[in-house]
């Protein structure tokens, strides 16, 4: 950040003002932009302590001195204003807290600068409190809109810059100096040289991409990544496999005794009245002993009947029983078939990606938002690499944005890794939507299935998202397709 000095500044908590302003560095390493110290705008008669123009918003700094330097302020923007606890009042305003004029004094500023600039965007505001405070409390509300009430350190200061500056593009050159120029029309004409080391971009209404990297002519297909083997799970017997063979029924003939197979009946059996008695033997009976002996083998006959059914009855109401007896000792002839494959041993199918835009940058934090641009304002990346690419899964279209940032050390690109790992810490913007190069639907990178990498000194990002949504992070889909992107050539 260039800063640029006009006058005296009007309060005592200037010099600390400045000093924050000042630990943003020169150039676009931290925030960038031009800071313009004790300015008089339009008709001379207000002075704010620091204009401050950034690619990305306007702030205006004002300062309020208190009586004496506190702990804890509470400090409301509508309510009584608290010093460790104690309600403050400043003698001689009947305001109700002292930020009171200096909130009205910018919304004057900031409507004559929207009528005189009206693509100027939102202007924040940032109330700086002094001599000294240590902590600084405003409710929720407030902090949701843009106003900043904190003690000027480089850290608070540079927190409200990157909360304030919220404007999708960055503004050109010509845009900067429009403003500067109404601002301070009696300053020193900056070059386009430092402007665009300031993070301005050159005159025009597209953004200038540094370096391009064409993807590869034909449609990428990468396979997705195959699903455990088999082998990995443990083994089914073979013989499980087998269908257990059925009850071997074996008729009982008269004069013989059951196979070994068969469980026993469930009641004694009388003994077979079919074979002969030993007693006597007559080499030729008369036809008067067959007749009589005809009934008894019809009742012997009905017993062996009898036994049968009960045990084939036994047998077909235990099946259980019947699988548990050992099979034949015969070779099986058939063939085993195995199982069918269950979806799980199918291999997925392929995720096919179409490039829609790509570029190289070497202002990585003017790409980022929320705190990964933070991260990036601190620790700077040497280049980040975008890509955006259509997709289709499962027969299904999507959409991918895919980037690489790339650091000078390792370790620094592990510490981005792991920040931007977490969510809600914000990330990288696509490139396509940036540069309006989607045809027909816009993709909408919210609830997107995430994934990144690590290698070396480099960090790749990945989010792919329903074309057209609704996305959810953990859809099966999303999230195969995200990790394929990790493998996907960006030459």
């Amino acid at each position: 950040m260039r800063l640029v000095r006009l006058a005296e500044q009007p309060s005592r908590v200037s010099e600390d003002i400045r000093a924050a302003l000042a630990s943003l560095g020169r150039g676009n390493t931290v925030v960038g932009g031009v800071s313009l110290i004790g300015v008089k705008l339009f008709d001379d008669a207000h002075t704010v302590d620091a204009v401050v123009i950034l690619p990305r918003g306007i702030l205006l700094v004002i300062g309020v001195d208190l009586p004496d330097p506190a702990m804890r302020l509470e400090a409301p923007l509508e309510g009584q204003w608290k010093a460790d606890g104690w309600p403050l009042i400043v003698q001689g305003d009947d305001a109700v807290n002292p930020a009171t004029k200096a909130l009205a004094f910018s919304t004057l500023i900031a409507t004559k600068l929207i009528e005189a600039h009206p693509m100027a965007g939102t202007v924040g505001t940032v109330v700086a409190v002094g001599p000294y405070v240590e902590t600084v409390d405003q409710p929720p509300a407030d902090l949701a809109g843009t106003v900043r009430v904190l003690h000027p350190t480089p850290t608070s200061m540079l927190a409200a810059t990157i909360s304030l500056a919220t404007a999708k593009r960055p503004r050109t050159t010509d845009e900067a100096r429009a403003l500067l120029k109404t601002l301070a029309p009696d300053a020193a004409e900056l070059s386009d040289e430092l402007l665009i080391a300031e993070g301005f971009r050159p005159g025009g209404d597209e953004p200038t991409i540094v370096t391009a990297y064409p993807l590869l002519a034909a449609t990428p297909t990468v396979p997705a990544e195959h699903p455990p083997r088999a082998a990995e799970k443990p083994k089914t017997p073979l013989a499980s496999l087998t269908p257990p063979p059925a009850p071997i029924r074996v008729p009982v003939v008269a004069g013989r005794a059951p196979a070994p197979s068969a469980p026993p009946p469930p009641s004694p059996a009388p003994a077979s009245p079919a074979a002969p008695p030993p007693a006597r033997k007559p080499k030729s009976p008369p036809k008067t002993g067959a007749v009589r002996w005809l009934p008894f083998a019809a009742v012997g006959l009905l017993a062996v009947l009898l036994i049968a059914a009960i045990v084939i009855a036994s047998t077909g109401d235990e099946p259980q029983k019947a699988a548990a007896t050992p099979a034949p000792t015969a070779p099986v002839s058939a063939p085993v078939s195995p199982p069918p494959p269950t979806s799980a041993s199918r291999p997925a199918e392929e995720v096919k990606f179409a490039p829609k835009a790509s570029a190289a940058d070497q202002r990585c934090a003017s790409h980022g938002f929320g705190d990964v641009q933070a991260s990036l304002q601190v620790t700077s990346c040497t280049t980040v690499r975008r890509a955006s690419f259509g997709a289709v899964v499962d027969g299904r279209p999507a959409a991918a944005t895919i980037s690489v940032v790339e650091f000078a050390q390792p370790d620094q690109a592990a510490a981005f890794k792991s920040l931007a790992d977490t969510p809600g810490s914000g990330g990288i913007l696509d490139i396509a939507t940036e540069t309006g190069q989607w045809q027909g639907e816009v993709p909408v990178f919210e609830n997107a299935a995430y994934s990144s990498s690590l290698e070396g000194s480099a960090v790749r990002l990945v989010q792919v998202v329903w074309l057209p949504g609704p996305s959810t992070p953990d859809d099966p889909g999303l999230v195969r397709a995200a990790k394929t992107a990790l493998t996907l050539p960006l030459t």
